[in-house]
């Protein structure tokens, strides 16, 4: 009888943080401006190093929440001063499986490196209109889309 209760609370653990995670992710995307998106910074794997997660266009940074954890804050912060775009391409074997399904991987350089978002092809229409988007003054790094 103790273990089956130790199995049921075990269980209810588990679906109690799913849900937790579902509530959060509908919460990140209720905002104008937010996208299901997803991240990598690390390339030492071929298709590893991706993170899911939802981006939230908020003025002149683009704000990065990774999708499985309870964090309120962003794991990465992007400025569209410092964001080059380097060239867009389809995902490639492992990566099929690491994206959402559709997505198109865009290659870009900051000021701490390369990283590469994946986004379904109209967030990638509406990244790249908010990158060229800057205010008046403002002197956006150029980009080679291939």
């Amino acid at each position: 009888m103790e273990v089956v209760l130790a199995v049921a609370v075990a269980v209810g653990l588990v679906a109690l943080i799913l849900v937790l995670l579902a509530l959060r992710r509908r919460v990140l995307l209720r905002p104008a401006g937010s996208i299901d998106m997803s991240l990598r910074t690390r390339f030492g794997r071929i298709g590893g190093g991706w993170a899911l997660g939802v981006g939230r266009y908020t003025g002149d940074d683009l704000l990065w929440y990774r999708l499985f954890a309870l964090s309120v804050k962003p794991a990465r912060m992007m400025s569209r001063r410092e964001l080059q775009v380097v060239g867009r391409r389809l995902p490639t074997g492992a990566e099929s499986w690491a994206v959402q399904a559709g997505a198109v991987i865009v290659e870009c350089q900051d000021e701490t490196g390369p990283v590469q978002v994946a986004m379904s092809a109209g967030a990638v229409t509406g990244f790249l209109s908010w990158l060229e988007s800057a205010p008046p003054g403002f002197t956006m790094p150029g980009y080679a889309a291939s």
